[in-house]
């Protein structure tokens, strides 16, 4: 059984205009395509590197090489792996699928794979609500929650502490949303978490976190909980394959796996190039703004 956890710090990437150049080449043209379309350099860094770690994923990890990888997307945007397994028919049972999910939010771009089970992750960064004092902005938010959730996020200390409370219950519920692929119709209300007991710190992955499904607990499924740095929170959502055959989740999961930093470098370490050097890539680029104008306000201030 196989388990990848990949960050990315696109906050701080600033490519030149051959890495730029070299990268747009290893992804499929309808992909560069998109990222070019792309209002802000910070959307496009990040779509090219999850792209980039997706088929980093595939070819290292399933053996397809590069140019031979197809990455296509659901009707919700979910990318899947078109290309079809070749099976030796020596080769005995086979090995239990990948799962995969991506996310972008704040400074990094994650990936979170898994083989035999279902996989859905989600990071998100503790910000401040742009337009809104926190109590407001937890009114606004209201639905989302719990009322025990709601009590567990406003009694977390400070208005900061309530914030990274109210953004670590955010990115669990959102894993899950993920994993199971229903999307925006989903009612967020019918699941709720409750925290591990342990401190959420840097130097660990913690698992011990609960959900209930329409107030239930949920024994099947397991919740990997880690800080990448003090304002980002990574929650990875693990559950039973929905694959005909597949193996119930495993009674005891290995220990949870920490998130590993790549650099360019490793991103694109077995990459080769599918299409061209396209110049008007890299001058689309360079035109672009980092991040509208309130982010950039914000991470200046900071």
């Amino acid at each position: 059984m196989g388990s990848v956890r990949w960050a990315f710090r696109c906050g701080s990437w600033t490519p030149s205009r051959s890495d730029w150049l070299f990268a747009a080449r290893c992804v499929q043209q309808e992909e560069k395509d998109r990222i070019g379309q792309f209002v802000f350099a910070k959307d496009a860094k990040s779509a090219m590197a999850g792209r980039l770690m997706l088929r980093r994923l595939v070819c290292e990890r399933m053996g397809i090489p590069w140019s031979e990888i197809r990455l296509e997307r659901s009707p919700r945007g979910k990318p899947y792996l078109a290309t079809p397994l070749k099976v030796s028919p020596n080769s005995g049972p086979e090995p239990p699928s990948w799962s995969f999910n991506l996310s972008h939010q704040g400074d990094y771009t994650v990936l979170a794979a898994e083989q035999g089970l279902q996989v859905g992750v989600d990071i998100m960064k503790t910000t401040m609500p742009g337009s809104s004092s926190v109590p407001e902005f937890f009114r606004i938010m209201t639905r989302q929650f719990t009322e025990y959730e709601w009590s567990v996020i406003q009694s977390a200390g400070s208005e900061q502490q309530q914030l990274a409370a109210f953004y670590r219950h955010w990115a669990l519920k959102e894993s899950f949303i993920k994993a199971i692929g229903t999307g925006l119709g989903f009612n967020l209300q019918r699941v709720e978490f409750h925290l591990s007991s342990e401190p959420l710190t840097q130097k660990c992955v913690l698992h011990q976190t609960k959900m209930h499904l329409d107030e239930e607990e949920e024994e099947d499924w397991t919740f990997e909980e880690s800080l990448l740095d003090a304002d980002h929170h990574v929650a990875v959502a693990l559950g039973p394959s929905n694959t005909a055959g597949a193996a119930p989740l495993r009674p005891s999961l290995p220990p949870p796996t920490s998130f590993t930093l790549l650099s360019f470098t490793d991103l694109i370490a077995s990459a080769s190039p599918l299409t061209e050097e396209d110049p008007v890539c890299w001058d689309g680029f360079k035109m672009k703004a980092e991040a509208p104008q309130r982010q950039r306000e914000m991470h200046t201030s900071k």
